[in-house]
């Protein structure tokens, strides 16, 4: 397992939009990505996860993969958040 944090660049957080861009690119790696915010741990391939745990602008997540490929989809996952989730 690997893991990293990243701090919330976007200015309106993981609303609809972002947390749909970050779940398509999670959903294109095999490996279980996940993330906790808080007291929270969200599964990032789930659009209701990713929304339901309330990330604003600024929070700091911390990023977790599991699996045949997790290194590869956390450097993609991060950079993806770290650019602004195409925002």
């Amino acid at each position: 397992m690997v893991s990293q944090k990243v701090t919330i660049k976007n200015p309106t957080g993981l609303h609809l939009r972002p947390a749909g861009i970050l779940c398509k690119k999670a959903m294109q790696y095999r490996s279980s990505i996940r993330f906790r915010f808080r007291n929270t741990t969200a599964n990032a391939k789930s659009v209701l996860s990713v929304l339901g745990a309330c990330v604003k602008a600024g929070d700091e997540i911390e990023f977790f993969c599991e699996g045949s490929d997790e290194k590869e989809a956390l450097t993609d996952i991060v950079k993806l958040v770290e650019d602004g989730l195409g925002e």
